[in-house]
């Protein structure tokens, strides 16, 4: 297979993939903490209810980025041709931005905010690369 459309579905690939694990864990903690009288799917009823909410109904969401990313920046990492690094950093940098988009959408305390752009973003795709350097180099 052409390496650059290799590279182009592991970035693919892996933004689908990261995407499922983090949708998959904000519903999970809609379940485990759900927030009374709201609606999950209701953008506006969150986002008037997001600054009064106490510690616990953010963990959910933080994981669910960090590990999103973490696991989307891993697969992109497995599946590039060349560049894995660059390619899990990639997927940070677009997770980031959704993260971005999410603070303005639903603004949260100040302190969730700063923690989850400064560590379940860039750190996480950083790791999940690393991996994915670790992993590729121990199977060639």
């Amino acid at each position: 297979m052409n390496r650059i459309l290799k590279n182009v579905l592991a970035l693919v690939t892996g933004f689908v993939a990261g995407s499922l694990v983090n949708m998959g864990l904000i519903k999970m903690g809609h379940m485990v903490t759900p927030i009374e009288g709201i609606d999950p799917n209701d953008m506006d009823a969150l986002a008037s209810v997001m600054p009064t909410l106490d510690f616990k109904y953010f963990v959910f969401p933080f994981l669910a980025h960090a590990a999103g990313t973490f696991f989307g920046a891993l697969v992109a990492g497995l599946l590039a041709a060349s560049k894995k690094m660059k390619f899990s950093l990639g997927i940070g940098i677009l997770f980031l931005l959704g993260g971005i988009m999410m603070v303005y959408m639903l603004p949260g305390p100040v302190w969730f905010a700063i923690t989850d752009l400064a560590l379940a973003y860039i750190p996480m795709a950083w790791l999940g690369g690393k991996l994915a350097l670790q992993w590729s180099k121990a199977h060639d």
